[in-house]
């Protein structure tokens, strides 16, 4: 007999929202399981959030369990729906921020796949190209940048792969930038955004960091570009209403 739970298994997308491969093990499950409960604990007092901790325990109890987890995997191969392109609902095109929206997207898309699939983190440009539902020819500025900065490589047949670097700067800036915060979380079009997105910053940030945890130490490179733009005219605001300017420093270093 079914469970209330079980009726939202084929809808929320349990993989993404602990940020493992649909091919990871029940070991693996396990140690992400652990670590994020402590974080999400509503006993914890920095970074406890007592809807994601249930949302965590959902998961778990049904990807834990073999039985669970086939009925879940049969349904959610059937019921997800092709995943809706980052263009959508973030501005690519604006002269400014537009690139560096589209610096951060490239990031996102393949910080998903690093995390998610270590053993095989390439991924193709017509694959970026779809993922964010952009035209390809518009990207050739942005990689070549991410490249210079050693964020990204790209092999002889193309496809890109994040960097240790580009991780670290994803992994420090995640809780800084929003909009990069909304491609990770909310990114994939998957009904797990909706619960994601009530997270607290904090915790979000540490659930897609299963090392280890800390402040977030920012460059001083980046203070000093902040510091030097106060007092400058508000820029123009994106589809969710947030200014450019809280994440354009920390996306430009």
């Amino acid at each position: 007999m079914s469970t209330e739970r079980d009726k939202h298994a084929g809808t929320i997308d349990y993989y993404e929202f602990l940020q493992i491969s649909p091919n990871a093990t029940s070991d693996t499950i396990h140690r992400v399981y652990r670590f994020l409960a402590a974080r999400l604990h509503p006993d914890n007092p920095e970074s406890g959030d007592a809807e994601s901790f249930h949302l965590l325990k959902t998961a778990y109890d049904v990807l834990s369990n073999p039985e669970r987890r086939a009925e879940y995997d049969a349904n959610y191969r059937r019921e997800q729906a092709p995943q809706t392109p980052l263009s959508s609902s973030i501005d690519f095109m604006d002269s400014l921020d537009g690139e560096l929206n589209r610096r951060l997207a490239v990031l996102a898309v393949l910080y998903y796949r690093r995390r998610t699939n270590p053993q095989s983190p390439e991924v193709s440009l017509a694959e970026i190209e779809t993922r964010m539902g952009f035209p390809r020819d518009y990207l050739d500025f942005t990689s070549w940048y991410l490249m210079k900065k050693g964020y990204i490589t790209r092999a002889d047949n193309s496809d890109f792969t994040l960097t240790a670097e580009g991780v670290d700067f994803v992994e420090m800036q995640r809780a800084r930038i929003p909009v990069l915060n909304k491609m990770l979380t909310s990114g994939s079009g998957s009904t797990v955004a909706d619960a994601a997105r009530s997270n607290k910053q904090g915790a979000s940030s540490a659930a897609q960091t299963a090392g280890g945890s800390g402040p977030i130490i920012l460059p001083a490179k980046m203070d000093e570009l902040r510091d030097r733009r106060k007092g400058a005219p508000d820029r123009r605001v994106n589809s969710r209403g947030r200014r450019a300017s809280d994440y354009a420093n920390a996306a430009a270093d």
